[in-house]
């Protein structure tokens, strides 16, 4: 390994620890509700290594039933990692130099990991070592804690009580808030994209709010930026 290898592997594990921190305790929630609905450490880890999308994992075992609603649980895993080709499509320039590696820098893929990725891209190139380095510390952190939580579910029969299931939301809104450039940029991006989310979700049921929220957002970032920023967008295309 070169210096500068060493160099973005310490750099994303200095960025990527408090995300590692926060998902501790929502992994452990996750195993905890899975033995709730009688899956086994092993089937867990299968779950959290094929799956490796908490949101979507947490919505699967709570609508666990035997037999599993297979067609139902597909299709609102669907909705909610819908955002996944947004963020898919947000890091593909920035990516395309991984070569072959981008296949797997997708499957790795998670809102955090993206994040820390495009924050990375804003002030140098993204690496496949600081991407990587940040992805499989969250994806190993993620099996060992969803497993664990499998293993001492009976102590953590009420996480809301000390907000371990606030952890993961909390942290993403501080990742979030990394972008911010002034109340006129990010702004009415965000206002767009949580009362888009907010009215979506008292409507419709289901995760359609994740995507509509992305959208709005989307449209907002478009209508506000610069009228240079669109002009060169406009010409690029």
């Amino acid at each position: 390994m070169t210096e500068q290898q060493r160099s973005e592997v310490r750099a994303a594990l200095v960025a990527v620890f408090p995300t590692v921190a926060a998902c501790i305790p929502f992994a452990l929630i996750l195993g905890q509700q899975a033995t709730a609905k009688g899956l086994s450490p092993l089937e867990m880890l299968a779950m959290s290594s094929i799956v490796f999308a908490g949101s979507a994992q947490l919505l699967a075992v709570g609508l666990w039933t035997m037999p599993a609603p297979v067609p139902a649980l597909a299709l609102m895993a669907l909705l909610i990692n819908l955002r996944h080709t947004l963020m898919g499509a947000s890091l593909q320039a920035k990516v395309a130099h991984f070569g072959r590696w981008r296949f797997v820098a997708a499957y790795v893929l998670t809102d955090e990991s993206w994040a820390l990725s495009e924050r990375r891209a804003l002030g140098a190139p993204l690496t496949r070592t600081f991407y990587f380095t940040v992805a499989l510390s969250l994806f190993v952190c993620w099996q060992i804690a969803s497993v664990t939580g499998t293993l001492i579910g009976a102590w953590l029969t009420h996480p809301e009580t000390w907000g371990l299931d606030f952890a993961f939301p909390a942290i993403f809104i501080a990742l979030a808030l990394g972008f911010w450039k002034g109340a006129r940029r990010t702004g009415p991006v965000l206002a767009a994209s949580a009362l888009t989310a907010v009215m979506v979700h008292t409507a419709l049921p289901g995760a359609w709010y994740v995507i509509a929220g992305a959208l709005a957002g989307i449209a907002a970032a478009v209508l506000t930026a610069p009228r240079s920023t669109t002009a060169s967008l406009g010409a690029a295309s």
